[in-house]
């Protein structure tokens, strides 16, 4: 599946390659709010200088997915409950105006494109692979932001989805799927009708029981970094 990070202009290779690895183990929570990740490690995890990974970690930290901590390096950012509210708060904002567009303009073979992916949710669900699982259910909202047709939009997604990737990896309460499927199937039908409203509505309620099912408290990552960014 294609990675769900957004494009980084102007970097080379090897740091779009570091950066979607970081970017992609928040968003499927094996990297959790508060994980360190310190250059020296980065550096020999990826076979490159402190230079390209400093410029990578202010990238993600432009990207809000890092906090830079002075003379203490570098951290997964780890959203307070007052920016979880905003956060979830602006991410409902979005998605009600995204699902409008693709309601208004979806094609066939839009629709075809998201049957297949609610096909691979349900796939993913019952064979238990929560990773999968947990990228699909990314992938969805991600996936109506292309399809909205409005690039401002989708990239402001982008940016919204991870931050609250970082709130359900630390926030879900263990056994809690991030996204229920059948909402999302749902909220397809809506758009395949042209049903708009509906369709927003859906969204609404699917977004606020995510956020009503957080749990605010924190567990630690126990696991080293190079298997939490599945490197090595």
């Amino acid at each position: 599946m294609a990675s769900t990070a957004p494009a980084l202009d102007g970097a080379t290779a090897v740091e779009t390659r570091i950066y979607r690895s970081i970017f992609d183990s928040v968003t499927s929570q094996r990297l959790t709010p508060g994980t360190k990740l310190p250059e020296a490690e980065l550096c020999a995890l990826f076979g490159v200088g402190r230079s390209v990974v400093r410029k990578v970690l202010q990238r993600l930290a432009h990207d809000h997915m890092v906090e830079l901590r002075p003379n203490r390096g570098a951290i997964v950012a780890a959203p307070t409950p007052l920016e979880t509210g905003q956060i979830f708060e602006a991410r409902r904002a979005l998605e009600a105006a995204i699902v409008t567009l693709v309601a208004q303009r979806a094609t066939a073979t839009d629709l075809e494109r998201l049957r297949t992916q609610l096909k691979q949710e349900h796939q993913a669900l019952h064979s238990a692979d929560q990773p999968a699982w947990v990228r699909l259910a990314s992938r969805f909202h991600l996936q109506l932001a292309e399809l909205s047709g409005n690039p401002i939009l989708q990239r402001y997604l982008v940016e919204t989805v991870s931050r609250c990737s970082l709130i359900v990896a630390v926030h879900q309460p263990s056994g809690n799927h991030s996204c229920e499927h059948h909402e999302h199937v749902a909220i397809v039908d809506c758009i395949a009708q042209g049903d708009a409203a509906g369709a927003v509505a859906l969204m609404d309620a699917h977004l606020h029981d995510l956020e009503k099912d957080l749990a605010l408290k924190s567990s630690p990552a126990p696991r080293g970094l190079a298997q939490l960014l599945g490197v090595g």
